[in-house]
């Protein structure tokens, strides 16, 4: 692994390596880099906020607001390459599905020009399913925050892993 990639301790990801991790890609890749990485216990992304992203010509013209589901899927992002930084090589590839949002609360806006930072901690996981709470800051500032769960599944255990999540 290269040392621009990662760093000697493994707990920074520039975004070659996020792409690595993630298979999300522009334009709906949300995080930029990963940085402080505690495999199994936590991470913080860093999303750099730009008004050349596709959602600010309609998310408000004139006043542009990052949407809030964009800003959730940012610190969903930043839990799928925790979770396969986690699980190592094995996990690369493989995909991390939402199946819950709980306790969302959206505080402050995010506008262009802003850098998210997009803490999250792994609060349990059993087997396939992880549970993390997340906040997103701008500046220190709180502008949202959530409890959610994911399952990482194989790329072919995509409709199982749909089925399950849905009962």
């Amino acid at each position: 692994m290269n040392e621009a990639v990662v760093t000697a301790e493994m707990d920074t990801a520039d975004i070659r390596r996020v792409m690595e991790l993630i298979p999300h890609r522009p334009p709906f890749l949300m995080i930029d880099r990963v940085v402080d990485m505690k495999p199994g216990h936590s991470a913080r992304g860093l999303k750099s906020v730009s008004i050349n992203e596709p959602h600010f010509q309609g998310h408000f013209p004139g006043f542009p607001i990052m949407p809030g589901v964009l800003i959730i899927e940012a610190l969903a992002q930043t839990a799928g390459a925790l979770v396969v930084h986690t699980l190592g090589k094995e996990a690369e590839g493989k995909l991390v599905f939402f199946m819950t949002i709980d306790r969302a609360r959206f505080r402050h806006p995010v506008m262009p020009g802003d850098q998210l930072e997009l803490p999250v901690t792994v609060a349990r996981h059993r087997g396939p399913v992880w549970r993390f709470t997340g906040e997103a800051r701008v500046a220190g500032a709180l502008c949202a925050e959530a409890e959610y769960s994911a399952m990482i599944v194989e790329r072919d255990g995509q409709t199982k892993a749909v089925e399950a999540a849905n009962g």
